[in-house]
């Protein structure tokens, strides 16, 4: 329990001298919002300082940071050491600039703020990377709480050919349909204060259950292989970098959430409050990851659970349970719940804002917007019957929707790394740089070995990834210095 215990101070402690450091560096000041300067009464709506950082948690919150602790805690207690340090100097400073660039901009989406500060055939693969991973991420979290919500709080079997499941994936599928279409403070501002009392019961349960229950804990300095699970051995057999990174995922560095920072940049009311909006917020996912990985651990080391990558979903069940009892496992279910669908909800909105930008399509009316919406649901509909009904089908698609969200995190670093050196702030540039320069490694590097990708051998992926690092971090300096000193003689 002691490494548990270092990891979530080196993580508190961290949060509070990094994120006031990242804020000295953006520089937030008193000038007039985007809710304010372009209000409408639909996306563009000044909305309460504790409602935008409840909103933007559950919106950056899905199913990455339980699930992929979950799978990530078989490598053994490092977990809770590079969760925090990872979450810090990489996630958590990767949402607050995003957040922050898009609302000093005017309330700009992603895949606008790529085309500012890169180029047109940049901006053109971002668009359409992006569009796909939010189809992806509509899917998943569509898929992933209806089958818990099935198979566990109902008592159903979740199959394929059950009317049970489609009933209960048509029901989340109509609130993602109303919550994409509505105005944001009419559906979402009012229904995520419940669904985030009980996201707090949830996870706040499960911390205080871990001391309760006595869970035991490895720790980082003791043998690894313990008498159940031997978390030394899947260490030294799955090579930990970079799989471990690919897997975790949210907890960590997740470059779905600068689309969700993005929806929260067009209804804060001032930029002073984007530190507790953005940072804290995604240090709050820290904390969730952390607390799941520690749950998972206990679980396998009793032997409650078999230490399994497929078993993650079930793991779920079997911790809540464990430490809530029957009530309390199916109300802190329910939180897991909530975490997807508010994520799936707001991604799918996001895609509508990103595509009414790019394509300049009007969305002040009810039917323009059901009319775009539509399309992007139907899409979201047939990856959801391929996954379901295709045996192999979800392995597929979260494989590929864990490597695409760490994958798109680098245009975010592109984007506030340009910032950077057309702001007066080139001597703060390593910080995007460096996760940057860590995640192309660790992304190129898995989709060249891995099956999905081109299984090419570890040796030779690992090359090909240190050089994708490499030229990445050069073309971005080079770029940059190139935009700074342009702008300068403009």
């Amino acid at each position: 329990m002691v490494t548990f215990i270092i990891g979530l101070a080196i993580l508190f402690v961290g949060a509070a001298l990094y994120g006031k450091f990242c804020e000295r560096v953006f520089g937030p000041d008193d000038r007039k919002t985007p809710a304010y300067t372009k209000q409408d009464g639909i996306d563009y709506v000044p909305m309460r300082g504790w409602k935008n950082s409840l909103i933007n948690l559950l919106n950056i919150a899905g199913t990455g940071p339980i699930l992929g602790p979950i799978q990530g805690i078989l490598f053994g207690p490092i977990a809770f050491i590079t969760i925090p340090i990872g979450n810090i100097i990489g996630g958590a400073m990767h949402d607050y600039f995003s957040g922050m660039i898009c609302l000093r901009d005017g309330g700009t989406q992603m895949p606008e703020m790529v085309r500012r500060y890169s180029n047109k055939g940049v901006y053109t693969v971002y668009q359409i990377f992006c569009s796909l991973l939010l189809l992806l991420v509509g899917a998943v979290f569509i898929y992933t709480p209806g089958d818990i919500a099935a198979t566990q709080v109902f008592g159903f079997d979740g199959k394929a050919t059950s009317v049970s499941t489609w009933v209960i994936y048509g029901v989340i599928f109509a609130y993602y349909l109303i919550a994409t279409i509505f105005p944001i403070d009419k559906i979402i501002g009012r229904v995520y204060p419940i669904f985030g009392a009980i996201l707090l019961f949830s996870a706040i349960g499960v911390f205080i259950g871990l001391f309760v229950k006595g869970y035991p804990l490895i720790e980082l300095w003791d043998g690894w292989n313990g008498a159940l699970v031997s978390y030394g051995d899947y260490f030294n057999a799955n090579h930990f970098i970079p799989i471990f990174f690919i897997t975790v995922a949210c907890g960590i560095l997740s470059g779905f959430h600068s689309t969700q920072t993005a929806i929260i940049s067009r209804t804060m009311k001032s930029e002073r409050q984007g530190r507790n909006t953005f940072y804290n917020m995604m240090i709050l996912e820290g904390f969730i990851a952390m607390v799941w990985a520690a749950g998972a651990m206990g679980v396998y080391n009793l032997g409650l659970q078999a230490a399994d990558a497929s078993l993650a979903t079930s793991t779920i069940g079997v911790i809540c349970k464990d430490i809530l009892g029957n009530v309390g496992g199916i109300i802190a279910l329910v939180g897991v719940i909530v975490l997807p669908i508010t994520s799936g909800d707001t991604a799918l909105r996001s895609l509508r804002l990103a595509v009414s930008d790019a394509l300049h399509l009007d969305q002040t009316n009810v039917k323009k917007r059901l009319g775009l919406a539509a399309i992007i649901f139907a899409l979201v509909a047939v990856i959801l019957v391929f996954a379901k009904s295709n045996a192999e089908g979800f392995n597929i698609l979260w494989r590929y929707f864990a490597w695409s969200n760490q994958t798109l995190s680098l245009f975010a670093f592109l984007g506030i790394s340009v910032w950077m050196f057309e702001n007066n702030r080139a001597k703060y540039v390593w910080m995007p740089l460096i996760p940057g320069a860590w995640y192309a490694f660790v992304t190129i590097t898995y989709i060249a070995n891995a099956k999905i990708g081109f299984n090419i051998p570890w040796t030779g992926a690992y090359v090909i990834g240190v050089a994708a690092a490499v030229i990445y971090v050069g073309v971005i300096i080079w770029y940059g210095k190139k935009r700074a000193a342009s702008k300068k003689f403009v």
